[in-house]
């Protein structure tokens, strides 16, 4: 009952912020969501400090969530799934490569240069940690969160070139993530000894390279039982079996369900839609899908929100991770800019493409979820949650609402934006 409790009361808070921000906000879901749900648990935390019953209770609740295991492997297979059955695959592989390099390169990139960056900042605050502890920010804030940005490239109106290399960036860029990330934990728990390239690489294989196996396994099997039958009803619980299932089994097998659901949601997406579905079954498919997508978004992100309500970010932290953002932004625009540099060849870009492609690099739930799966007994594990909330705020709120007029500015929109009151 604990766990419907929580549920719950992220679905009935998500309903009543998405309800305000309709009628009062007007503003983009996932960002009106976010900041309803911040304000809301900065007042909770101002009455629970005057003992006021309830709020302490729901604080409680929320602390008893297990954010992680809830995004991670519920929350973002669905979210992946949703997001990859609309991408172009024929333009995500145009772009293939350059999406590769971003993904992979600039992840790893990224990760040095903010760990590196950290490391020199934090004595100016009086602070001195490891380096590996620097290592393990940097490979938990560099990958861009796929479901912040889905949600707001489809406010930008971004043009569709561009849109593919930031999308397609953000859906593969996970598996990467998050072997670096268990990989440099490894390290911090046990001792580089525990961590020889034989360890890491069969991790990157099992969990990157059988993610993507087992997704295109999965995939073909959907495509093929969508291709035999007429049925909408059937259909639709097919795609959702393939989800529930594939992640299931992708746990069992220790391989990345995301990564996973991303590459089945692109072979459902392109052949199943293509070959395999009648007019009405996709139809309903796109229906429900999206209906799923709107409702778990608006949870996870009143949950970010939520979770303030149980963390302890000092003046310290806080202005560190003030300080954090410039580095998190110039990191980005380096480990995009110099893999396309070095493409450009092949993938010709500008300035304005970079200046979007580092702007439109959002941080979300991914980031948010890796922090908190550290030990909580680990060193510093406050000060790299709080550096990590702070960042991500910054993103989603800031970053988010200036992508759209920055998209139109720099002339790169492709038509006017749609109604943000929209729910």
């Amino acid at each position: 009952m604990e766990l419907y409790n929580s549920l719950s009361l992220l679905l009935v808070v998500a309903a009543v912020f998405g309800y305000l921000n309709h009628r009062v906000l007007k503003l983009p879901g996932t960002i009106g969501l976010m900041i309803l749900a911040l304000v809301s648990s900065v007042l909770a935390i101002g009455l629970g400090k005057l003992g006021v019953n309830w709020v302490l209770q729901a604080g409680e609740l929320v602390r008893g969530l297990d954010f992680h295991t809830v995004l991670m492997q519920v929350m973002l297979s669905f979210l992946l799934f949703a997001g990859s059955l609309h991408v172009d695959v024929r333009a995500l592989g145009r772009q293939g490569l350059a999406v590769g390099a971003m993904a992979t390169v600039g992840m790893l990139l990224s990760t040095a240069l903010v760990a590196s960056a950290f490391y020199y900042l934090l004595p100016l605050f009086g602070l001195r940690i490891d380096f590996i502890y620097c290592l393990l920010f940097g490979a938990l804030i560099s990958p861009t969160d796929p479901i912040a940005v889905l949600g707001i490239l489809k406010e930008a109106r971004v043009n569709k070139r561009l849109e593919t290399r930031i999308v397609g960036e953000s859906l593969f860029n996970d598996g990467m993530a998050v072997v670096v990330f268990l990989s440099l934990l490894q390290i911090a728990r046990f001792g580089a000894a525990r961590a020889t390239p034989g360890v890491i690489g069969e991790l990157f294989l099992r969990e990157a390279v059988g993610g993507l196996v087992l997704g295109a396994g999965l995939g073909y099997v959907a495509y093929r039982a969508l291709r035999s039958i007429d049925d909408y009803q059937v259909e639709v619980m097919i795609t959702l079996a393939l989800v529930m299932g594939g992640t299931a089994l992708a746990t069992t097998l220790h391989t990345s369900g995301p990564l996973a659901m991303v590459v089945a949601g692109l072979i459902v997406g392109h052949k199943g839609r293509k070959m395999g579905m009648s007019d009405v079954t996709q139809e309903y498919l796109d229906k429900f899908w999206e209906m799923l997508d709107g409702i778990l978004n608006a949870m996870l992100f009143v949950l970010i929100g939520l979770e303030m309500l149980i963390l302890d970010i000092s003046r310290t932290t806080l202005l560190v991770g003030v300080a954090a953002i410039g580095v998190v932004l110039v990191a980005r625009w380096l480990a995009v800019g110099l893999p396309l540099v070095l493409l450009q060849r092949y993938y010709p870009f500008n300035r304005k493409m970079l200046r979007v492609l580092t702007w439109g690099g959002l941080r979300g739930g991914i980031s948010v979820a890796l922090a908190l799966s550290l030990p909580d007994a680990m060193p510093h594990y406050d000060l790299l949650v709080g550096v990590t909330y702070v960042v991500v705020i910054f993103s989603i709120i800031v970053q988010g609402l200036t992508i759209g007029p920055l998209v139109k500015r720099l002339g790169l929109s492709t038509g006017p934006a749609p109604d943000t009151a929209a729910p």
